[in-house]
Parts: structure tokens; sequence; C-alpha cells
């Protein structure tokens, strides 16, 4: 999809997206690509408490909390999602996010089942969207064809592709990635939508209200 940038409307106020499909599913490249494609449209940035590494910045790859802290924010409630990934916390902060969306920018969360069902527990307004592959045998030879990864690794991602693809039914929208130009023009037809309902453009449209 070609978004004609020079003739968009940005939004008064963003959207979030909740992103996520199995391994194997093009996920991460079609939320690449949107990000790169759709004015205003940023990448969430997580909170973690793994030791900050030479070059990033807080704030812009991690917000780095203490093990004390982060611990503390989700016992305030802070958290829009959060888990613990080999020993350290990540998760997602409240306050950045609706700090974005206020000012007319839009974020892509990209996360797990566990994740999202916890996003949308947390009651905040989003447009949920799981990517699926064509079927599971097109999957099982995507995971094998990459060749960097033992039979084991293999099959057990592949349980967890089943896990994560029995709550696509959860989600608002499906992105079936048989064809990847077509799924990156679905996936960015989907936050497009969103972001053009009249809600999100209360000014422009009263520009033409009825007097």
């Amino acid at each position: 999809m070609t978004l004609h940038t020079t003739s968009w409307t940005p939004p008064e106020q963003g959207a979030l997206f909740v992103v996520a499909g199995a391994s194997g599913t093009g996920k991460t490249t079609l939320v690449k690509e949107a990000l790169d494609a759709i004015p205003g449209l940023k990448f969430s940035v997580s909170a973690t408490t793994r030791p900050i590494r030479p070059g990033e910045k807080d704030g812009t790859d991690y917000w780095f909390l203490t093990r004390d802290a982060f611990t503390t924010r989700v016992e305030n409630g802070d958290f829009l999602e959060w888990a613990e990934v080999y020993g350290n916390l990540y998760g997602t902060l409240r306050a950045p996010v609706q700090q974005t969306l206020g000012a007319g920018f839009s974020i892509l969360l990209d996360i797990d089942t566990q994740g999202a069902e916890q996003v949308r527990q947390s009651g905040i307004a989003h447009t949920s969207v799981f990517v699926l592959p064509p079927d599971l045998q097109t999957l099982s030879r995507r995971l094998s064809s990459r060749g960097t990864d033992e039979k084991a690794v293999i099959d057990r991602r592949l349980r967890e592709a089943h896990e994560q693809i029995s709550a696509a039914g959860t989600f608002d929208c499906i992105v079936v990635n048989d064809d990847l130009d077509s799924a990156h023009d679905q996936f960015q037809a989907i936050i497009v939508a969103e972001l053009l309902r009249t809600n999100r453009h209360s000014r422009l449209v009263g520009q033409f209200r009825a007097r």
C-alpha cells in the first residue's frame, strides 16, 4: 500500500494498535513496513529491568527500571501489560502511551496473546490485530526452512504457535499472511481506517457541521 502523505489528515487523537501473531507469520515484517509507511505511527517503548547496554538510551530503546521500581509500578497499576522473560521483567507503561496518543500520534504494540489479554483487561481503548498463516502446514514449512534451528526448537515453536493461534478469535481483526504484498495492504488498511474515524477528527468535522 502506498499512502500519499501530502494529502494525509493526521488524527487529533492517536490510536493504540495491539498486534500479535505466532513466530513465522511475518508479523515483525508487517509492523516494520507500517511504521515506515504511515505518518505519526510509532513503536511502543517498553520498560525493562535488564541492564542498559552500550549505546542505548533511556526512554528511546527502553525505559530502564530497577526491579523494585518495576514491581512497585506493577502494584500501582501503572502497566498495561507486563511479563517476566528469562529473569528480566518487561512491560508497557500506561502513562507514556496515553501521552503519545493524546499528542495525536499512534502506537503499535507488538506483544503475545497473554500481553494482549492484559491490555484488553486494562480498559484502554485499542484495536487488536492478529496475524495468521494461511494454514499450519505453511507455518511449519516456514519455520523449518530457516535452516538455523534444531528440530526440537522448531517443534517447541510450533507448539507455542498453536497456543498463540488458538486465541486469534479474541482479536478485533485478522490478517492472513499468504501473499506478503497483500498482507501489507490488509494490515495498513486496518490502521488507516481506524485513524480516519470521525471521532479522531472532531475539529475538522466541526468545520463542516450545519449551523
